[in-house]
C-alpha cells in the first residue's frame, strides 16, 4: 500500500521548514548552557513556571515512570496559547525531536520546538502505541462524574487549574494538552487507548522556547497509566504515581546569533470584509460612524 501524503506540507524556506542544524546544535552544546531554574512537580499535583524566549526547558522523569499533561501560554498574552489540534495537523499526532508546538489563531506561530527526546526511538509498538501524544486530552472531574457517578477533585484538569491561579488565570484558560511520556494510539475500533508509559528514570523531553512562555504541567493522578482508571478492572493507581522534574537553561548568546523569535501570522485579518475608509471630515459632519 502506497503512503498517503500529509495534508499540510512544508515548502522550502517556510516557517514549517525547520532548521534542524540549528536545533541540533542547541541540543549538542551542553557546555554552552547554564541552569537557571529547577522545579519539582509533586505527585498528583500541578505546577506552572516561566520560560523566557531563547531558553531551553526540560521535563524529566526523576523517579519512576510518570505521565504529565502539559499546557502553554504566551507569558504576556494568555489569549495566545498552545493549539493541540493544529499542532497535530502541522506536525504529528505523536511529537518528537524537531516538532513544534503551535499557538492559536490569530497568532499561529511556533511557541516551542522540541530539540531532544530520549524516547525518540520508541517508534510504534506491537499494539500501535506511540509516545508524547496530542490525540487525547487531560483527565477531568466532569468526565469522571459521568463515568462513575462520583466526584473526585484531583485530575489533570484540576491540577492545571490550581497551578495557573497565581498568574491570574482560571479554569477557562486550561486547554487541550500535550501528553508527555504517555503511550497512546487508536484501536481497531478507532477508539483512543492508553497503556503503560515506557519512560524510565532519566528520560526527558526538551524544548526551545520560541517566545516568552508560561508553562504548566500536571503529574497525572493515573501515574504511569499501567492501571485502568475506569471500567471493571479500575483501581486506585497511587502506587504507580511519581513526581516529575523541570529544568530551565539559559543559552549562550553566540548560539542564538542567527535566531529571531517568530512573529504572529502575517495574515491581515480582513476575513473577506471590505476595508473601511473613513474621512475625518465626514465624521465631523456626522455622516459616518
Amino acid at each position: 500500500m502506497s503512503k498517503v501524503p500529509a495534508a499540510y506540507q512544508a515548502s522550502e524556506g517556510s516557517i514549517l521548514d525547520v532548521d534542524k542544524a540549528f536545533y541540533s546544535g542547541l541540543s549538542a552544546a551542553q557546555s554552552e548552557r547554564r541552569l537557571v531554574a529547577t522545579h519539582t512537580v509533586p505527585m498528583r499535583d500541578g505546577l506552572a513556571w516561566e520560560v523566557p524566549a531563547g531558553h531551553i526547558f526540560r521535563i524529566k522523569v526523576t523517579e519512576g515512570a510518570q505521565v504529565g499533561d502539559f499546557n502553554m501560554w504566551h507569558l504576556h498574552n494568555p489569549r495566545e496559547r498552545m493549539w493541540a489540534s493544529r499542532t497535530r495537523q502541522l506536525q504529528r499526532a505523536h511529537v518528537s525531536t524537531y516538532d513544534r508546538l503551535w499557538s492559536t489563531l490569530p497568532y499561529l506561530r511556533p511557541m516551542a520546538t522540541i530539540i531532544d527526546d530520549t524516547l525518540a526511538d520508541y517508534g510504534i509498538d506491537t499494539q500501535g502505541g506511540r509516545v508524547h501524544d496530542l490525540l487525547g486530552t487531560r483527565c477531568d472531574p466532569y468526565v469522571n462524574r459521568l463515568l462513575t457517578g462520583e466526584d473526585f477533585d484531583f485530575h489533570c484538569h484540576s491540577n492545571l487549574v490550581r497551578a495557573i491561579e497565581p498568574w491570574g488565570l482560571t479554569e477557562f484558560d486550561v486547554h487541550d494538552v500535550l501528553n508527555v511520556f504517555q503511550c497512546t494510539g487508536l484501536n481497531e475500533d478507532d477508539q483512543y487507548f492508553m497503556k503503560a508509559s515506557p519512560a524510565r528514570q532519566g528520560d526527558y523531553l526538551e524544548f526551545f522556547a520560541e517566545i516568552d512562555l508560561l508553562c504548566a504541567l500536571s503529574c497525572c493522578p493515573g501515574g504511569d497509566l499501567s492501571v485502568d482508571l475506569w471500567g471493571p478492572d479500575a483501581r486506585d493507581p497511587l502506587t504507580t504515581c511519581h513526581p516529575l522534574g523541570v529544568e530551565v537553561y539559559a543559552v549562550a548568546e553566540s548560539l542564538l546569533a542567527d535566531w529571531t523569535s517568530p512573529r504572529p501570522a502575517p495574515y491581515r485579518g480582513q476575513h473577506g470584509r471590505q476595508a473601511l475608509s473613513v474621512d475625518w471630515a465626514d465624521i465631523k459632519r456626522g455622516r459616518c460612524c
